[in-house]
């Protein structure tokens, strides 16, 4: 075969090639995997330690709640188009749901919206009994079939009573997720605002309950001061502590996600909230249909860019020998060449 056949069939070849392409690219083809998804209720406390200021890069500069809104915006970011998140805040002693979970993409404006307003003056009562919370927001993402993450710090105000962490009446683990930890470890006094929504300083001892005085007294009732047992089966003395100020109670929340079967996660220690969540729940896998036809646009967009290589370095030496060609030239007796001017 010459080597004009030769050129013939590489320039023929590469243009029928990219004729193809184009054509199955306008076509179309789909492919169809399973991709997992998260559907998940995410209730957040917004009681007042959660406006502690302990959180953020540097350490400081978002206070809880913040830090929460943070995460669960950043997760609809991590997660995969067709998951669903659905939004609920806690406060006192229930979990209320704000809406069920939607897919997060169509609805992504509309969520990070949500998200963003939430807001302590938002809270019906100052009290905050996490445990009983948590088992309402529990309820909830049963009865909605989803996942669950219930975001808080811990801390219980009043204290627990001395009786402990009530029972949990559920079936552990029917409902799967995360409690996700919110506040630093070192205790921090809690911001104390007024009617107006102005900060007027710190909480102090005296503006708290130290301790619990609802249900059984102590064991130790009988010794304390002022001890009665019809008027005062607790003792007479004023309580004294540090409730007034705040940190993430972790062995409590471990406690928690032990009996309701969820699992735990510290948000100071991770940097997504999406890899604890998915290791913590079921796969929930969906059939994803993907558009392919930029596959072979793309090869077609190659083999024309081949061919145009191709032509472009095959006529370099031709015009190289034309230049050649228009130099003249003179010849010596002895036959030497010798270029003339």
């Amino acid at each position: 075969m010459t080597a004009l056949g030769i050129t013939f069939d590489r320039r023929m070849a590469l243009l029928l090639a990219a004729l193809g392409l184009a054509i199955a690219a306008i076509i179309g083809f789909h492919l169809v995997r399973n991709q997992r998804i998260a559907d998940v209720l995410a209730v957040v406390d917004i009681t007042g330690s959660m406006n502690t200021r302990d959180m953020g890069n540097p350490r400081g500069s978002q206070n809880r709640l913040e830090a929460a809104k943070t995460a669960l915006t950043n997760l609809m970011q991590d997660v995969p188009c067709e998951s669903r998140l659905g939004l609920g805040v806690f406060t006192e002693r229930i979990s209320f749901l704000l809406f069920d979970p939607v897919e997060i993409c169509d609805n992504y404006d509309a969520l990070e919206g949500a998200i963003s307003g939430l807001d302590w003056r938002m809270a019906w009562e100052g009290d905050s009994y996490i445990a009983k919370g948590l088992y309402s927001a529990i309820d909830i993402a049963s009865s909605l079939k989803s996942d669950l993450i219930f975001m808080t710090d811990g801390h219980e105000a009043p204290p627990l009573p001395f009786s402990g962490i009530p029972d949990f009446d559920g079936k552990p683990g029917v409902v799967k997720g995360l409690i996700v930890g919110v506040g630093g470890s070192e205790k921090t006094p809690i911001p104390k605002y007024d009617d107006e929504g102005r900060q007027v300083g710190v909480y102090g001892e005296t503006d708290v309950p130290q301790d619990n005085r609802i249900g059984p007294a102590p064991k130790d009732a009988e010794t304390r001061e002022g001890y009665n047992p019809r008027n005062a089966p607790f003792g007479a003395a004023v309580a004294s502590g540090d409730e007034q100020l705040s940190s993430v109670k972790t062995a409590h929340l471990e406690d928690l996600a032990r009996r309701t079967g969820l699992h735990y996660a510290g948000l100071q220690n991770v940097s997504s909230v999406a890899p604890s969540l998915l290791a913590a729940t079921e796969p929930r896998l969906v059939p994803i249909d993907t558009n392919m036809a930029y596959v072979p646009a793309l090869l077609a967009l190659v083999s024309l860019l081949t061919l145009y290589a191709l032509s472009l370095f095959e006529t370099m030496p031709a015009l190289n020998m034309r230049r050649l060609s228009k130099i003249p030239f003179t010849s010596h007796a002895k036959g030497a060449l010798v270029y003339g001017n």
